[in-house]
């Protein structure tokens, strides 16, 4: 017997009856059942994670041997970031027409260009542009170790785009990150200045691809409405839209030419290796939110922090490198700035619910 009713009955002329409920402790089948589900869980949490971190890290080191390795020897980076926006648009093809045979790609929207949507969505297809575009040339220009502390600036760029365009303000807590962010990164272009690997072409476009990251982030905001709030579809109209703005820059650029007489442009493997990038780009998407979906936003970001670190230490090791004390100090400065932001933004946000919250369930006196 799983539970005990007793039934305690009143004398009183209103026959009032009251039921009490004593249950027994759980048995020991219950509480192995709830002992797999909790392990089955953080199995599942491993996997997301292990699975963000190989995507992110696989496409940064893949993009880095497309970009300027000795093996690959084309001066295109346009080309090769059209190729994967091309690689994108094929896979929402696939995937849509699949939608309705395959149950794991049900939620997927039926591939469908409305020329209407592409134009409403167009101001954020030109950031998205300016951003994968500065994204590939601060890693063509810049070492894959100093890659992240380059593109440092994200934060705090978002942080004065908010403002700028929104209004929305920051507190003290955060600027206080967003000043070890910023210290983090003069002092790596210093440290990385005199190790004499530093470019400051590169340097510029690490500073670009985090403004346009910001405004990315904004133009997002705006333009999902667009698409009926649906992140794919408008991953399929930023990348119809960027197949087609690709194409004046890189005539405008010069990439046809090195592009036609490139010694390779029959070469398999150079194509799949174009091919697993594109197809890496585009997985990003569904590991950063299958990791947020079996965690939370702030582990995803705390996540994403430490990945940075690790793909930071595989550089130097891959790469041979040597680095000074005060070059590794910097990234301890940008990486702790990221991850205090994370945190301190994630307790206002859970403040102002909490508030929130009270403010509507209190009742008038």
């Amino acid at each position: 017997m799983s539970s005990s009713s007793y039934t305690l009955l009143t004398n009183s002329p209103d026959k009032l009856e009251s039921s009490i409920t004593i249950r027994d402790p759980p048995s020991p089948g219950a509480m192995n059942n709830s002992s797999d589900t909790l392990k089955k869980k953080y199995v599942q949490i491993a996997f997301a994670v292990t699975l963000y971190w190989f995507v992110s890290i696989t496409m940064v080191f893949l993009n880095k041997y497309l970009l300027s390795s000795n093996n690959v020897k084309l001066d295109a980076p346009l080309f090769i970031t059209w190729y994967q926006c091309v690689v994108t648009v094929g896979l929402c093809a696939i995937l849509g027409n699949l939608n309705k045979r395959l149950s794991f790609v049900s939620k997927f929207p039926t591939f469908k260009i409305d020329l209407k949507i592409a134009r409403d969505v167009l101001p954020l297809s030109i950031m998205f542009v300016a951003m994968i575009t500065f994204n590939n040339l601060t890693l063509k220009y810049l070492t894959v170790s100093f890659y992240m502390v380059g593109r440092s600036l994200t934060t705090v760029a978002n942080v004065g785009f908010t403002y700028l365009m929104l209004g929305e303000k920051t507190s003290y807590k955060a600027l206080g990150c967003c000043g070890l962010i910023i210290a983090g990164f003069f002092l790596g272009i210093d440290q990385e200045n005199a190790l004499g690997t530093l470019s400051m072409f590169g340097a510029f476009c690490g500073v670009a691809s985090s403004a346009f990251v910001a405004l990315n982030a904004i133009y997002t905001t705006r333009c999902l409405p667009c698409v009926d709030n649906n992140v794919w579809r408008l991953c399929l109209y930023n990348n119809f839209n960027a197949c087609i703005l690709f194409v004046p820059l890189m005539i405008l650029f010069g990439e046809l030419s090195p592009v036609l007489n490139y010694s390779k442009l029959f070469n398999l493997p150079f194509w799949f290796a174009m091919t697993m990038a594109g197809v890496l780009g585009f997985s990003m998407g569904y590991v950063s939110g299958y990791q947020i979906q079996l965690t939370s936003p702030l582990t995803h970001n705390v996540s994403g922090t430490a990945k940075s670190y690790v793909q930071t230490l595989l550089a130097v090791i891959i790469y041979t490198e040597t680095k000074t004390s005060l070059w590794w100090l910097s990234n301890v400065f940008v990486l702790g700035g990221s991850g205090l932001f994370a945190h301190v933004r994630a307790k206002e946000m859970k403040r102002n619910h909490n508030t929130d919250n009270n403010s509507t369930t209190s009742l008038p006196k």
